[in-house]
């Protein structure tokens, strides 16, 4: 069997392995803006007076000795949004008959409001469109990327139009990984199995350590998860000379690699003209190194599959929605706990009771008892100082927390765009229904950019599978 291992290879796997480690701070701040999302939002590191590194949780319970309060509002901010695109925007179905199959095939409806999910919380939405046989069926098959296994070179445009490598690492079974490059020959299936069960950990070890590459830092991109085989698949946008030629016999003009149009000789009928072609390639690779299949992009559009967006893209830096309301979240915890911590501390039915004045016969637990009955008789003999028993009640002190915690979300709903007449909350019933209904257009203002990049995403889907 041929080797399909190719030193020329290493720098496109190498690219690849750079264009995945750049995109590690993104990757970071997706993580914690999802954790915030989701109710884990006293993750942050913070230094306390001893110069310990602790999270704001472990530095609140050891200094308060009680867990602190999560309120989660980011999580009713992007469920708003999801719902009022899936009530607005979801609404058209497409009029193309094949464009209508795959919609519904696909269930792109739920994908789509998935994907937004993923938009507001990283600002990054990436799917793939690819067609796939299984014996004699074709189908068009549309998939969410996870952006933890997505890679591709840094991109000023907002239009990702500057995009030179992408790629997605797999974890796949045997039989899915033989399907996917083995194109039905036993032949090249067997090298395959091989290559993924003689010493696959060593050997990927080993080749990162010639490339160079930080295999320990690396291991989401090299290594795979038990029982799964990881594949790397990288497009390159590359350049080829080739021979424009016209027949004007046929008025026919075709584009022939250079290799193959030798054979073309220029005469009176055939003019042939020298040019520069881009085409996108595309490679996988085993971990170790093996280049498992190559082929040029055999789809129509003559590029990639993947549909990327990136938001807002300014300077090549990608801020999320959830990003913008996180501190006012994390404040908005913490007056929450501070009151919850002064009522705690405050002294609020206190007994005082002098201990010279419990009855004879009595003991403190049934003083208790007698306390917590409504109907409770406590007799008691008082002393000469004429001590008696005496509640203690104070108000918690009003430090100004509840001002500060109606502050906070009025500035949640002024940053995010998501106000309560968008929610359906805030409802005057004295005014008219088109008073309501203007408050909650405008409140779509505010979101018009996210849903209209959002939908110019779809549409860039939508032309990729046309271009099938």
């Amino acid at each position: 069997m041929e080797n399909y291992k190719n030193n020329a290879n290493d720098a496109v796997i190498l690219a690849a392995y750079r264009a995945w480690s750049a995109a590690h701070g993104l990757r970071a701040d997706r993580l914690r803006n999802k954790r915030f999302t989701y109710g884990d939002q006293w993750i942050d590191t913070t230094v306390d007076a001893h110069g310990r590194t602790l999270t704001e949780w472990e530095r609140y319970t050891s200094d308060a000795g009680g867990a602190p309060i999560t309120n989660n509002v980011l999580r009713q901010l992007v469920k708003t949004i999801v719902g009022r695109f899936r009530s607005q925007h979801l609404k058209d179905a497409p009029v193309e008959s094949h464009l209508a199959q795959v919609h519904s095939e696909n269930c792109l409806d739920e994908l789509d409001s998935r994907t937004l999910e993923e938009f507001l919380i990283s600002g990054c939405c990436v799917q793939r469109v690819d067609v796939q046989e299984n014996l004699c069926h074709k189908q068009v098959n549309v998939s969410q990327v996870n952006v933890n296994r997505f890679f591709m070179n840094a991109p000023l445009d907002p239009l990702c139009r500057d995009c030179e490598i992408v790629g997605q690492v797999h974890d796949l079974s045997m039989a899915q990984l033989l399907q996917r490059v083995a194109h039905g020959s036993r032949k090249k299936a067997a090298w395959v199995r091989r290559v993924y069960t003689e010493n696959m950990a060593d050997r990927t070890a080993a080749f990162t350590a010639a490339l160079g590459a930080d295999s320990a830092t690396g291991q989401d991109f090299w290594y795979g998860r038990s029982g799964k085989c990881r594949a790397i698949e990288v497009w390159t946008l590359e350049s080829q000379e080739v021979l424009v030629c016209h027949d004007r016999t046929t008025a026919q003009l075709q584009v022939l690699p250079l290799a193959e149009a030798r054979r073309i000789k220029p005469g009176d009928d055939v003019s042939v003209r020298w040019d520069i072609a881009m085409r996108w390639q595309c490679r996988w690779f085993a971990p170790s190194g093996e280049l498992l299949d190559t082929y040029v992009s055999p789809f129509a559009h003559g590029s990639h599959p993947f549909i990327i967006k990136l938001y807002p893209l300014t300077d090549g830096e990608v801020h999320s929605f959830i990003e913008d309301v996180i501190d006012q979240q994390k404040y908005l915890n913490r007056l929450i706990t501070l009151v919850n911590h002064i009522m705690d501390a405050s002294a609020k039915g206190v007994l005082l009771f002098p201990d010279t004045a419990i009855p004879n016969g009595f003991t403190w637990d049934d003083v208790r008892a007698v306390w917590r009955n409504c109907n409770g008789v406590l007799p008691y003999t008082p002393g000469m100082d004429a001590a008696k028993p005496e509640q203690i009640s104070t108000n918690a002190t009003n430090i100004g927390a509840y001002d500060m915690i109606q502050l906070q979300m009025r500035l949640l709903e002024e940053i995010s765009g998501v106000s309560g007449a968008l929610q359906g909350r805030n409802v005057n019933t004295s005014g008219s229904a088109t008073l309501y209904q203007s408050q909650a257009d405008n409140s779509n203002i505010a979101l018009a950019d996210i849903f209209e990049t959002f939908n110019a995403f779809r549409s860039m889907r939508d032309a990729k599978i046309r271009g099938l």
